[in-house]
């Protein structure tokens, strides 16, 4: 994960909506990480690290997809641990600000697309449909 100085930090800080602002520096938002590291039993330097990644997602230089994987490599974290609190968080932190975090990372859905009919594989017949031949390789039975 590249390494940003404090004043690209605040540049990013300083272009972000309104709402994202106030999710950063909320004594809420703060309560909720620490009380979901306390709940799964995430250690205080472990914290802290998660109140980092938290904030990073927030001001879109880290995807929230990718926030699980990096509370596991970065932080350190059990993979089902990582996965609890990426889960909670996500639920307490990112969830209430969805729509800000959507445009900030410009999360569009594709459209679905078709399968060619010509890069299907052929069908095969069934059983009944198939043509009953003599099979040339067994011996006639008397």
């Amino acid at each position: 994960m590249p390494e940003y100085t404090k004043e690209q930090f605040w540049k990013l800080y300083e272009k972000l909506p309104e709402e994202l602002k106030d999710a950063i520096f909320s004594e809420e938002t703060a309560n909720d990480i620490g009380d979901i590291c306390e709940r799964n039993r995430v250690e205080d330097e472990k914290a802290s690290e998660v109140a980092k990644y938290t904030g990073r997602v927030l001001l879109g230089v880290l995807l929230p997809d990718e926030f699980q994987k990096t509370l596991e490599k970065e932080v350190g974290l059990e993979k089902e641990v990582a996965k609890k609190v990426a889960q909670e968080i996500s639920r307490f932190v990112f969830f209430p600000v969805k729509e800000s975090l959507a445009s900030l990372y410009k999360v569009e859905a594709a459209p679905p697309t078709r399968p060619s009919i010509e890069a299907a594989p052929p069908k095969e017949k069934p059983a009944e449909e198939v043509e009953k031949k003599p099979d040339i390789y067994r011996e006639p039975v008397e």
